[in-house]
């Protein structure tokens, strides 16, 4: 890194290579990481014949069922929440995917899907292969991959899930006995970290718990932002988690706002809440933040603004080595 590049000026498709080797030993639970929210949305099935999933209120699903040309493009607009591939996400500079797995409850297949309002087109399997080809060349970058939200899977589903995964990343999946820090991955040739919102996870080395997600379910970011601050105060989680500035939209805003979708509303408060994420600081003091999930991951300052705030753990170095 140049002595004259800021943070936010990194080339984000392989910022973590180029962050300082003052950041190299700090453990990547004190970093600030641009995540994806629902990150696999921009697939999902456009076809008529594809059901509402069964998280659905039913309500929704009786009207999608007998007035679908009515109702499934309101579905659409609302459950669309990143509109680029999951390369693409990464290159942008998203290091922590929220991943939502789904058997199709009238598939007689084996096959997963992600999900969203509805199924996706493209199976768990092949997104998988993605990632670990988009890994393949970057060989210093560390994704964090969170499988949680399981939807119709049984045992025998879980553990073709957990086969596929070990069979993707093989030995680049990080033990959850290591300390993870930048140096140490490198050194290991570890680029994985695997969280697993299942009772299975606690016997598997290679599957880490479930990484807790504030969730604020407001669709005002200044609703958000005041949620967010309150919990702050009472510290922040120990390892890993999500501080999640997605909005959530309500029946009654929907209704309110028929012309509009999830992108409109997103768009319109990405300015106040980026203004608060430049505020904040990561590391392991209370009211740190850690992973910062978002939506429409690309169409903003995002990613560059929430990498940026690794800046003042450096500055923080700095002042603890001159005092």
């Amino acid at each position: 890194m140049s002595a004259n590049l800021t943070l936010k000026e990194l080339p984000m498709e392989d910022w973590m290579a180029h962050l300082p080797s003052t950041l190299w030993d700090i453990p990547l639970c004190n970093l600030a990481i641009p995540g994806s929210h629902n990150a696999i949305t921009y697939c999902l099935d456009m076809n008529d014949r594809s059901p509402v999933d069964l998280t659905q209120p039913d309500m929704l699903q009786k009207l999608d069922r007998y007035m679908k040309p009515l109702i499934r493009p309101f579905v659409y607009k609302w459950a669309v929440t990143q509109e680029h591939g999951i390369q693409q996400q990464l290159d942008c500079g998203v290091r922590y995917c929220d991943l939502r797995i789904a058997h199709r409850p009238t598939d007689n297949s084996n096959d997963l899907y992600f999900y969203h309002g509805v199924y996706t087109t493209v199976t768990v399997e092949t997104v998988l292969t993605e990632i670990r080809a988009w890994l393949d060349t970057h060989p210093r970058e560390v994704v964090i991959l969170s499988f949680s939200h399981f939807l119709g899977l049984n045992q025998e589903l879980h553990m073709l899930l957990i086969t596929a995964i070990r069979a993707a990343f093989a030995t680049k999946l990080c033990p959850k006995t290591e300390p993870v820090t930048l140096r140490n991955l490198w050194a290991m040739g570890y680029q994985v970290i695997v969280s697993y919102e299942h009772k299975l996870a606690s016997g598997q080395n290679d599957l880490w718990a479930h990484i807790p997600y504030w969730w604020a379910n407001k669709c005002k970011a200044e609703a958000l932002i005041q949620e967010f601050e309150q919990r702050k105060q009472h510290g922040r989680p120990g390892g890993f988690f999500v501080t999640g500035i997605n909005l959530t939209e309500d029946l009654k805003y929907i209704c309110s706002h028929p012309t509009e979708s999830l992108k409109d509303l997103v768009t319109s408060t990405y300015p106040a809440l980026l203004a608060w994420v430049r505020e904040q600081s990561p590391g392991s003091k209370v009211g740190s933040l850690n992973i910062i999930a978002g939506d429409f991951i690309s169409e903003s300052q995002f990613v560059p603004s929430v990498v940026a705030l690794n800046e003042k753990l450096l500055n923080d170095k700095i002042l603890n080595g001159a005092s």
